[in-house]
């Protein structure tokens, strides 16, 4: 992510084990009130990712108790301390990382044990606090093959996915772009993540959809996401280029791809990952309007 951009690989490495929250039922004629406001939230259940928003002079507490009051589904990604706090706000954790770091992931077999063992564990925690998904990772090529990748990824996952069917948790293998943030990351295009999906062949293997780095390394957004949106478990945002807000400065038409999500059956989340340019609040605020359709 370079520059001032925390490193995500370090944080979903700290917070490895977290996993809370459940799907939040709202509807469009949902209300949130905030203060004398009240806000109509929309079909998009929309989340927060931690890592992007608890920076600098931004206390937890603080942006869980906005978050709330913006109308937000969920706070996802936190550390497990929180996640009491969150739901305590009346919001979920969409989502948090099922294993280790990204790059050393599901690709080589010689990873399945050490994955095998932390997705158990934390199949069962997610269970316990109501999570819906977990972050599954393909990791770094360092020479395999699109098809040596795919099959290692498979057999890895076919360990565990009884397990998840039987707890009701979806995992979900990320998509991200190799060509910026994630050099040499695997499953760095829709067809990848969409091909272990079907050999797995499980309704609790999904992908997460992340449009920003779709954008980068594939654009054609709303097309793919109605062809696969039965076996999208997740989405995340940002803005291109730079990971910045939803704002007009970047290029995607958020408001265009959200209406095409909410005219599909997706009853999943979606979840801000961008770092905000300036007051992370006012950044949030902007986003849950471009996204409340």
């Amino acid at each position: 992510m370079g520059g001032e951009r925390i490193e995500r690989r370090e944080f979903l490495g700290q917070v490895a084990s977290a996993a809370a929250g459940a799907i939040m039922a709202l509807h469009t004629s949902s209300e949130i009130s905030s203060g004398m406001e009240v806000r109509k939230v929309g079909r998009i259940k929309q989340s927060v990712c931690w890592w992007c928003f608890v920076r600098g002079d931004m206390k937890p507490e603080k942006l869980i108790k906005e978050a709330a009051a913006i109308g937000f589904a969920s706070v996802e990604m936190g550390p497990q301390q929180y996640w009491d706090t969150i739901r305590e706000h009346g919001m979920k954790i969409a989502i948090v990382s099922g294993h280790g770091t990204l790059t050393d992931g599901l690709n080589r077999r010689e990873n399945h044990k050490r994955i095998e063992e932390e997705l158990l564990r934390n199949i069962e925690l997610a269970a316990k606090y109501e999570i819906p998904s977990l972050i599954v990772f393909s990791g770094n090529r360092r020479g395999i093959s699109d098809e040596e990748g795919i099959n290692n990824t498979v057999e890895g996952l076919l360990r565990v996915v009884k397990f998840a069917e039987e707890k009701g948790i979806n995992l979900c293998i990320e998509l991200l772009n190799s060509k910026y943030d994630h050099k040499d990351y695997q499953c760095d295009r829709t067809w990848w993540g969409v091909e272990v999906c079907k050999r797995v062949n499980s309704p609790r293997v999904k992908l997460l959809y992340d449009i920003y780095h779709m954008q980068i390394m594939e654009g054609d957004l709303i097309n793919t996401i109605r062809r696969n949106i039965n076996i999208i478990g997740h989405f995340h945002t940002a803005g291109v280029p730079g990971r910045r807000d939803l704002d007009d400065e970047q290029e995607i038409n958020y408001r265009a791809v959200m209406r095409a999500i909410a005219a599909t059956n997706y009853d999943g989340y979606v979840g801000h990952e961008f770092i905000p340019k300036g007051d992370p609040i006012q950044a949030l605020r902007h986003a849950f309007e471009v996204c409340n359709v």
